[in-house]
């Protein structure tokens, strides 16, 4: 029997000529990602190391990543000092790859590791946050672990008694409708498996609607997986891949393109006909409470939010700009926009995107994490509903649990702003 992507990389990893499901490996890890929790990680790695003669040194400190982009600017001094500690043993331990709190590089971990090239295909890339499985989209394995799980790994280069996950091959075919994206896809497909349908799985995606799909979307994918309980998500690296490591990324190294075989087995197969797909709404508590945009349309908001790790790309500010330039957001709206790197947002103001938004009445901000979980700018108040491109509505995940948030696409979220209430985008003059 042949094996999936996800066989074929940890097979590799583990130094082994084939894998099952079910087997228990300990692959190598090629890149080791964390943010401002590499504080915790700190103090467990630690750990490791006390009450021994060696010298606590990280593995690899060339595959290991450190982004700030939960709490930041800090917001509190507990935050600040933390990311002291953090600055002070990353120099000590010659961790390069490095994102501080600047203008000039850096934002939300997940877009920066792959607009950094540091996402590979075929590669096993861990991180301590649960949206690790983002770079699947360019054909690696990765997931998110625990403070204690990472501190291993910085020991020991390995990832310790994995098991060989079952694959759900979900196969995209059409084209798009107008006002329909990849993030319509995704909630469609949370919605469809539930919120544990595919627990300690990985998502394998295919066809010809993912074959044209633009990086930028295959991240949107693969970062929801893991709302249906996914352990990763994986689109198969292909010449999109290649491309977007190579013209967008600077990646200029050998690429493994890693494919599924032939005669794979997959715990189940689900075929998704886009062209046949509206706008969808996440609604609260749960992501994969989902419904198409009309069953909710009309629902008053408070607040609108575009941005996160899930869609703040070009293509997400471009689709809103387009849709509120030369218009005004909704009186009694704030729209708050999170741009996923400073790459991308400097690329946005200088397309005039920003300016577009800004008059529309939308407030920018640094890229960051912090609305999204509701640690650092824009809470809700008490009663309050969101509308938001981010990938999770649990009850207080925007800072409130008295509010509600509902979860769509760029588009929506456009169209409502300027309505003041959930509107399809299909149908909004």
């Amino acid at each position: 029997m042949g094996m999936t992507v996800a066989q074929k990389i940890l097979a590799r990893a583990s130094g082994l000529p084939a894998v099952t499901v079910g087997d228990v490996v300990e692959p190598a890890v090629d890149l080791a990602m964390s943010h401002e929790n590499t504080a915790l990680v700190i103090n467990q790695f630690l750990e490791v190391f006390a009450g021994t003669a060696l010298e606590p040194r990280v593995w690899d400190p060339s595959r290991i990543a450190v982004i700030f982009d939960h709490r930041v600017p800090a917001e509190s001094a507990k935050t600040a000092t933390n990311q002291r500690k953090v600055r002070e043993f990353v120099a000590a331990q010659g961790i390069a790859r490095f994102h501080d709190v600047r203008g000039d590089s850096g934002g939300i971990c997940h877009q920066v590791l792959a607009e950094e090239g540091y996402d590979r295909p075929g590669a096993v890339i861990v991180g301590a946050d649960s949206h690790t499985t983002s770079h699947g989209a360019l054909g690696a394995l990765a997931f998110g672990i625990g403070a204690t799980e990472m501190a291993s790994v910085w020991a020991l280069g390995r990832a310790v008694n994995v098991q060989v996950p079952a694959s759900i091959k979900v196969a995209l075919h059409g084209r798009f409708g107008p006002a329909v994206s990849p993030k319509d896809a995704i909630l469609h497909l949370v919605g469809l498996l539930t919120a544990e349908g595919a627990n300690f799985k990985v998502i394998e995606f295919h066809g010809d609607a993912v074959a044209a799909m633009p990086t930028s979307g295959r991240l949107v994918l693969c970062n929801m997986t893991v709302e249906a309980g996914a352990t990763s998500g994986i689109v198969p690296a292909d010449a999109e891949t290649v491309r977007y490591l190579r013209e967008e990324a600077g990646v200029t190294d050998p690429l493994d393109l890693v494919q599924p075989d032939p005669d794979a087995e997959y715990d189940r197969v689900v075929d998704i006909d886009v062209s046949a797909l509206g706008p969808q709404i996440a609604c609260p508590h749960t992501v994969d409470n989902v419904k198409p945009v009309g069953a909710v349309a009309g629902t008053k908001v408070h607040q609108i939010v575009i941005g996160s790790c899930t869609n703040g790309r070009l293509d997400d500010l471009e689709t809103a700009a387009a849709r509120l330039r030369g218009r005004k957001v909704a009186s009694g709206v704030r729209m708050l926009v999170f741009p996923a790197s400073w790459r991308i947002y400097k690329e946005a103001m200088r397309r005039g995107y920003l300016a577009d938004l800004v008059e529309a009445g939308a407030v920018i901000m640094n890229p960051g994490c912090g609305c999204c979980l509701g640690v650092h700018q824009g809470a809700l108040g008490d009663g309050e509903v969101a509308l938001s491109t981010t990938n999770r509505n649990f009850k207080g995940r925007m800072g409130n649990a008295s509010g509600e948030v509902y979860l769509c696409s760029p588009a929506v979220a456009a169209a409502s702003a300027l309505a003041g209430v959930i509107t399809d985008p299909r149908q909004e003059g």
